[in-house]
């Protein structure tokens, strides 16, 4: 099983993007499916970056297997999609500290 953590960025994308709805499904995505397999969605150039698409918005998002964890980093329209996927991978190694620093505040096993 996967812990699965969100960067503050994502917190803060989520409330101001998604309806109530969406929120839910991406609760979902969060709790039942990546916990248990990550490999959901898209690969976006590498097999650890993905994006899932939830009614419009594509939520991405970075597994990190040597780790047990998934990182929910961002989310688009298709309009912004290449902009956010770009940034995205300009900052892999940023986000690995994020993950480490998170499950060190947090426990190995304590999933989201």
């Amino acid at each position: 099983m996967y812990a699965v953590f969100r960067t503050a960025k994502f917190e803060k994308e989520v409330s101001k993007q998604l309806s109530k709805e969406n929120i839910i499904r991406l609760e979902n995505l969060e709790k039942k499916q990546l916990r248990m397999n990550p490999k959901v969605g898209d690969p976006l150039g590498f097999n650890f970056f993905r994006e899932k698409r939830i009614n419009g918005k594509r939520v991405y998002f970075l597994i990190y297997d040597d780790l047990k964890a998934v990182l929910m980093i961002g989310l688009s329209d298709k309009k912004t999609q290449q902009e956010t996927i770009d940034i995205i991978k300009g900052n892999l190694g940023e986000y690995y500290n994020i993950i480490k620093e998170a499950i060190k505040r947090h426990g190995e096993y304590d999933y989201a």
